[in-house]
């Protein structure tokens, strides 16, 4: 979608701010820049959509140098989000969403079909349209004109979003919130988006690659992952703060501590051959999902004993109100749900609810061991038992 070739900005002809760097962004990735102050990555980033010009080298977008891209153009395919919302005050927020985008109000009809994708997106950043559609920017918090901001970039109905450390200046709470709320988004619209932060911890929890920049060149590209397991130089592990004790831990995301293949079953399955599988395999939770994945709760034993109806099927006794856990979300809240709140298991979704895995005590306790404690005769976790020799050590004692 967009390829940095050999790319340097330099200023004055002495300033070297981006320094001969290769990039490549996949169509529906997310993407963090991040690197200490004066790195080059916002330089990066305004590239992307012209506002930076490459001294050397060139940025591609679509296959096209962005040089030849009217300003037009790219202000139509490439969002972007920044501290500054820039809401017009006298405007509401249903007509500054409007303005943005370019949505006609002028015929009925046209009006209804604005205001049908306005409320649409509002719902999708967790705002009540009836209650917000109508309001002025003042009468609303930080974080909410921000979720605004974010809306109208979406309304356009952009290629790719940029955003610019757009939760910096806001409260640890409320920035917290928006990262869930940009996480799950991206889960809903697959929309490619590129971010540049300084925060480490926002950086694993919101992206799929990171690019950390040092002295205007990319020091490394990889996975969360990766730079936990890999990083690739004593900067990389410094920058994170590995030497500091626990950040390893609070680093990990729900899918290094989940449970791959987790035990599912049908709703139509009989309730006799469910019995028979938890003893197969010596689970006592089953995961119950539609074909495709989408899940629809969990089945236990105990639930099972209480039925009187044994010839029944899974569909009577499933517990659809369960907590579940988006992907991309850290360990951390995994481990707040089961040890402090009152979560038994915890299904790992995507933004369509469709199951990718599962976190049980026991796979986040082995984990979490593993991480703090480096031990490496620590024994595997087990997806078919849900229980490793480690983890019943930490369970049981």
């Amino acid at each position: 979608m967009i390829k940095f070739r050999h790319v340097s900005k330099i200023y004055d002809d002495k300033v070297v701010v981006v320094d001969d760097i290769n990039l490549e962004i996949k169509r529906g990735e997310f993407l963090v820049l991040i690197g200490p102050s004066g790195c080059g990555k916002s330089t990066v980033l305004r590239m992307m959509n012209g506002m930076e010009k490459p001294t050397r080298g060139s940025v591609c977008f679509n296959g096209k140098d962005i040089g030849k891209i009217s300003e037009a153009e790219l202000k139509r395919k490439i969002g972007h989000v920044t501290q500054q919302t820039s809401l017009s005050p006298h405007l509401t927020i249903g007509r500054n969403i409007r303005q943005a985008a370019g949505l006609s109000g002028s015929k009925e009809r046209t009006k209804k079909r604005s205001n049908a994708r306005i409320k649409e997106l509002l719902k999708m950043v967790g705002m009540d349209p009836s209650e917000y559609m109508d309001r002025f920017p003042s009468q609303l918090s930080g974080g909410q004109q921000q979720r605004i901001g974010i809306v109208r970039e979406l309304a356009r109905e952009p290629d790719i979003l940029l955003m610019d450390e757009p939760f910096s200046a806001l409260d640890p709470i409320t920035r917290k919130n928006l990262q869930d709320d940009l996480k799950k988004l991206h889960g809903m619209v697959k929309k490619t988006i590129v971010l540049v932060t300084h925060d480490m911890d926002e950086a694993f929890k919101l992206g799929d690659r990171i690019v950390l920049m040092r002295h205007g060149k990319i020091v490394q590209d990889d996975s969360p992952e990766e730079f936990l397991e890999n990083p690739a130089n004593k900067f990389v592990e410094e920058f994170m703060g590995l030497d500091r004790p626990g950040k390893n831990a609070e680093a990990l995301t729900v899918e290094k501590v989940a449970v791959k293949t987790p035990i599912t079953v049908s709703p139509d399955m009989g309730l006799a051959r469910a019995t028979q599988r938890m003893r197969k395999m010596r689970v006592r939770t089953l995961v119950v999902v539609e074909d495709d994945e989408t899940l629809i709760g969990i089945a236990t034993a105990r639930d099972i004993r209480r039925h009187k109806n044994r010839s029944g099927k899974v569909a009577d006794i499933v517990q659809g109100d369960i907590p579940v856990i988006p992907e991309g979300s850290s360990a951390k809240a995994a481990f707040e749900a089961l040890f402090l709140g009152n979560a038994g298991i915890l299904p790992v979704v995507d933004g369509s609810n469709r199951l990718k895995g599962l976190v049980t005590r026991s796979s986040l306790a082995e984990k979490l061991y593993r991480v703090v404690w480096d031990s490496d005769d620590y024994t595997k976790y087990d997806s078919n038992t849900n229980l490793g020799a480690g983890a019943n050590l930490i369970m049981n004692a």
